[in-house]
């Protein structure tokens, strides 16, 4: 890839981005369910089948996009804005399409729709957005620092996202809807004009950066007929998930965000059902929560570098787990009037959730180069299709099943005091739940293998397959070989397209099982640089 000189100012404008997937994401998780069964008239279960209608929607759109912007530089357009670009240009008018959604006292269809609207507009922005890093860089530092810019980025909107609606709230009263209205029309300015920043100061890679196989890879496409790119569509959303290490990342991300999902859906009702509070404490809490968020992940940059990324989940897990449980235990305690234990329970909280939400993200800038070792293509889009659609369907699943609990438990729409049962369900999601999704991110993390050393010896093995058009046995060393081959999956001999992974390789014979003698790692102490260089 040829070098750029990248700034501060590239770094910033690039995570100022994720406005639009952290910031609405956060406002929806926390407050749209709190603003369908307070102010819209809608029941749990109609609010939820919203969401689950958005994600049936999601199961096509999501893919359909990374098949898109993978394929979309072959046309006049792409050629002329970016296959990837072209899509965050048109997204910048899109966006204002949020704040239809938090209209009040419309019906059950303009509801319905709405959502699924922005539903749309959020893939077709994030899809491409998420694909721009490892576009643009293959340096595993420079890499860690994008994702580390738009990651406190996102806390950034994430703070906003907790306090406005209760600054909103005290201004226009708890029982005006107008306060989430003025809220998402905000959001919907300030997507507006980072987009514009990302659109200006992010680039993709130039065409002489590809290999061989991606540009056959591209011929091919030109070639296909409606029916084969819709077959080809289904065989490359499949291969993704015979990545070994793309499944992993999943277990990792998903551990960590349903999680975040099922305690934001239940934590506005935590404080204004069980512990009687206003819709501003709450706001309050959230807002202590993102401002330790943004302070984790600045934290978590040089920790990830340090003690790789899987080691730093699992310190952020059990931190964001213990909190989860506090919360729990100051209810049942009797000490659940204790202002200030409860802020600092949401000050841990905050600290550990920040962690959560860096390190996937993070390890995901990486997951294309090891598809690239495998296939010998560049197929950033197909992946940032499944992640967008995971994480789309993560927030809904876990926001559409909190809604049914509290249905089946007796919750009753726009009622200030809940059967006991209620509080008790409530309590049990906030914490049982939430640890729960918690501790099966923490078990998938104790297998995942990608650090600043192993990822620095498979992109020098890249290279040399690169410039060899195949893969060189004669020029590996035996350590260099388990490395590549556990980030793999697969044995060395069977990489740079030498398998069937992907469309373009699918009448090739499969990989056999990887030989135990190089499917694991050398002993620990040989992977840890102490200077943290290559």
């Amino acid at each position: 890839m040829q070098s750029r000189k990248i700034s501060l100012g590239h770094y910033l404008a690039y995570g100022s981005g994720d406005f639009l997937g952290a910031g609405t994401t956060a406002l929806t998780a926390a407050w749209l369910l709190y603003f369908y069964t307070t102010f819209c008239g809608l029941s749990p279960i109609e609010a939820t089948f919203i969401f689950a209608a958005a994600r049936v929607m999601d199961a096509v759109v999501s893919p359909l996009m990374g098949f898109l912007t993978d394929n979309f530089g072959s046309t006049w357009l792409g050629k002329r804005f970016g296959r990837r670009k072209f899509f965050i240009l048109l997204g910048i008018p899109s966006v204002f399409s949020y704040s239809l959604m938090w209209i009040g006292d419309m019906s059950f269809w303009w509801y319905l729709l709405t959502y699924l609207l922005f539903d749309m507009v959020y893939t077709m922005i994030l899809v491409p957005y998420e694909t721009l890093v490892p576009e643009m860089t293959d340096d595993f530092k420079q890499k860690s620092r994008f994702s580390g810019a738009r990651i406190a980025l996102a806390q950034l909107s994430s703070i906003l996202a907790a306090f406005l609606p209760g600054i909103l709230i005290g201004w226009f009263g708890k029982e005006n809807p107008i306060s989430f209205f003025y809220a998402s029309l905000v959001f919907s300015v300030i997507c507006a004009l980072v987009l514009t920043l990302v659109w200006r100061f992010t680039w993709e890679r130039a065409p002489e950066d590809f290999s061989a196989e991606s540009r056959r890879a591209e011929e091919e496409k030109t070639q296909l007929s409606l029916f084969q790119s819709l077959k080809r569509l289904y065989i490359e959303l499949a291969s993704t998930l015979r990545i070994r290490i793309f499944r992993q990342h999943l277990g990792m991300y998903l551990g960590g965000y349903i999680a975040q999902d099922v305690f934001n859906a239940v934590f506005t009702w935590y404080v204004v059902l069980v512990l009687m509070q206003s819709a501003q404490i709450a706001s309050s809490l959230m807002g202590t929560m993102a401002v330790l968020q943004f302070i984790a992940v600045m934290a978590m940059i040089p920790l990830c570098i340090r003690l790789g990324p899987a080691p730093a989940y699992r310190l952020v897990v059990v931190l964001f787990g213990l909190s989860a449980l506090s919360y729990a235990g100051l209810w049942y305690s009797g000490m659940h009037d204790n202002f200030a234990l409860l802020v600092l329970i949401s000050a841990f909280a905050g600290l550990g959730r920040g962690g959560i939400n860096y390190v996937p993200w993070n390890t995901y800038t990486y997951i294309a180069d090891v598809d690239e070792v495998i296939t010998g293509q560049r197929r950033e889009g197909i992946f940032a299709g499944i992640m967008t659609l995971t994480r789309k369907a993560s927030q809904a699943g876990a926001v559409m099943i909190v809604g049914i609990l509290l249905q089946l438990a007796g919750f009753t729409s726009g009622k200030a005091e809940q059967v006991p049962a209620v509080s008790h369900s409530i309590l049990l999601i906030l914490s049982i739940g939430t640890v729960g999704v918690l501790t099966c991110g923490f078990i998938v993390s104790l297998r995942f293998k990608l650090n600043l050393h192993t990822h620095t010896v498979l992109r020098e093995e890249t290279l040399k397959m690169r410039e060899a058009g195949r893969v060189v046995p004669e020029r590996i060393t035996p350590q260099a070989r388990a490395i590549v081959e556990t980030l793999a999956g697969m044995p060395y001999e069977n990489l740079w397209g030498n398998n069937n992974v992907g469309y373009l390789n699918r009448n090739k014979p499969p990989a056999p099982a990887l030989s135990t003698q190089h499917g694991s790692l050398p002993p620990l102490p040989t992977l840890i640089n102490d200077r943290n260089e290559p």
